[in-house]
């Protein structure tokens, strides 16, 4: 039998083994063990169903050091821990792709203005960057703080009416526990929002008048941004474009909201109700779709709800990933945040954000 400590010994790892080994035997009895090029795996037999979800509670600290991973070969149990590969960012995209977002957005925020003003263009890009990347650096921030690896935002320029997509980070490995899920979830909307509200406040403050016979937007307001409006009590009947960044700052925070598959809200509703979240997550579809068909069978109008309806079916398709332990439930604290969370989102909704181009 080959001697997995002198691999990890040699590659500087062998603490690590040690630690690795003592809590897999308060779990399992090991009957062999066996060395791999990069780490070590154990046949195993478990103690009891209580240890084992100790043992994973505990692989926690493994996290992101190594890859660790349970099997069933031939009718037997397997623990493999292996180092981690460590892979660099190519942070080279994200800036390029940011570059590309302020262009685009610069593009469209100047086109905003009755002489193409470019200086008004870069406030509008400034602010809609500031909401969308406050959502992720949220994101980013919690996946970090647990030990999570996570990207930096990738920013999607796209010839929409704000000139992008949004953004996105990109996460790899495994959710140590419903706390971490919950927090990571949670914490893009709350930060987004933040930035959302400052952002309108600052933009109902600045007079906008458009160009005479120009195009324009009329937008259904959230009661948040009501709310806002009615304290700042901005003049005119149009609002200037860094308002319309913090509009769409809440449209996207209501639509990461909805509990459903791995958007935000699935997130943190999977975090506060475990596996049942997956029943919330296959009828909230169907909900938005039947009350987008209702709303429009009354006012007459279409609703976005059946579009955001077709959307969250498709995401709902996908199963939630389960965190490393599942069993133990969030605390209170994050129970009435993640309650909050969702009042915010319905805060944040209007069910004809669009309703008409002038």
């Amino acid at each position: 039998m080959a001697d997995s400590s002198q691999d990890f010994e040699e590659g500087g790892k062998f603490e690590e083994f040690k630690e690795f080994k003592e809590i897999v035997t308060k779990a399992f009895e090991i009957y062999d063990e066996e060395r791999l090029p990069d780490g070590v795996q154990f046949y195993v037999n478990p103690k009891s169903k209580e240890a084992i979800e100790r043992f994973k509670e505990e692989l926690i600290h493994f996290i992101p050091r190594f890859h660790v991973e349970i099997n069933y070969r031939y009718g037997e149990m397997v623990l493999e821990l292996r180092r981690a590969k460590e892979e660099k960012e190519r942070r080279w995209i994200n800036i390029i792709l940011l570059i590309a977002t302020i262009f685009s957005t610069t593009f469209v925020g100047a086109s905003f203005t009755p002489d193409f003003n470019i200086l008004e263009g870069v406030k509008f890009s400034l602010a809609i960057i500031f909401v969308l990347g406050s959502h992720e650096m949220g994101h980013f921030l919690a996946a970090r703080t647990w030990g999570m690896k996570t990207t930096l935002p990738y920013f999607i320029p796209f010839p929409t009416i704000v000139g992008t997509l949004g953004a996105v980070i990109k996460h790899k490995g495994p959710i140590p526990n419903r706390n971490a899920l919950f927090d990571v979830g949670v914490s893009g909307p709350i930060v987004g929002v933040v930035a959302s509200i400052l952002i309108t406040a600052i933009g109902l403050t600045i007079p906008y008048q458009p160009a005479e016979g120009g195009s324009y937007i009329e937008l259904g307001t959230p009661p948040l941004f009501d709310f806002i409006s009615s304290l700042i009590k901005p003049s005119g009947y149009f609002i200037h474009p860094i308002a319309f960044a913090g509009w769409v700052g809440m449209l996207v925070t209501f639509f990461n909201l909805i509990p459903v598959g791995q958007l935000d809200g699935g997130h943190v509703m999977r975090a506060m109700i475990g596996e049942k979240a997956d029943y919330v997550s296959k009828f909230i579809p169907l909900l938005l779709i039947f009350g987008g068909w209702i709303y429009s069978f009354m006012t007459k109008q279409d609703s976005i709800l059946i579009f955001w309806g077709i959307i969250a079916l498709i995401f709902s398709l996908q199963r939630h990933p389960q965190p490393l332990n599942d069993k133990i439930s969030i605390d209170r604290k994050r129970m009435v945040i993640g309650i909050f969370t969702f009042i915010i989102a319905i805060l944040c909704f209007n069910p004809l954000p669009i309703r008409s181009l002038g």
